[in-house]
């Protein structure tokens, strides 16, 4: 996989998408477990990195309602905290405004979907993968020394 790929590791209830570019695998593996692997294999890549999302409306699931949320939250944050000896961000977007970028994306680039066996609602982590030797800032300085000549 390359840039503007992405790879999504859902939850059991997560709908299969009919975009073209979408493939779905049902991993049977618990969801830490999965995202851990896939974060750690695209951190030995040298031709992309992780640009991770999570469903905004995670943080707002109360325990009450989805026991187990809080510790996945917590482990979920701790990995993040500590994958491949680096610090990566999530950036929390609404779960349809997700769902809407993958569609899209689907029908011009490759969407892997990993299903795991979590069973409680907005736990899923969307990584789009970006070029990791070209950041966008030297995409940026790029189009501008285009746009001059």
């Amino acid at each position: 996989m390359g840039h503007r790929n992405w790879i999504a590791v859902v939850d059991s209830a997560y709908p299969l998408q009919t975009s073209g570019g979408i493939e779905t695998i049902e991993t049977g593996a618990d969801q830490i477990e999965v995202v851990q692997a896939v974060l750690e294999a695209v951190g030995k890549s040298r031709h992309v990195r992780p640009v991770i999302f999570t469903d905004a409306e995670m943080t707002a699931v109360p325990e009450a309602d989805a026991p187990g949320v809080t510790g996945y939250r917590e482990s979920l944050t701790q990995l993040l905290g500590r994958i491949n000896g680096e610090k990566l961000e999530a950036q929390a977007l609404p779960h349809e405004q997700i769902i809407s970028k993958l569609d899209d994306a689907g029908k011009t680039f490759h969407i892997l979907v990993l299903k795991s066996t979590m069973t409680i609602p907005y736990t899923s982590v969307f990584i789009r993968l970006d070029c990791g030797y070209w950041t966008a800032e030297q995409e940026k300085r790029l189009r501008e020394r285009m746009a001059k000549k």
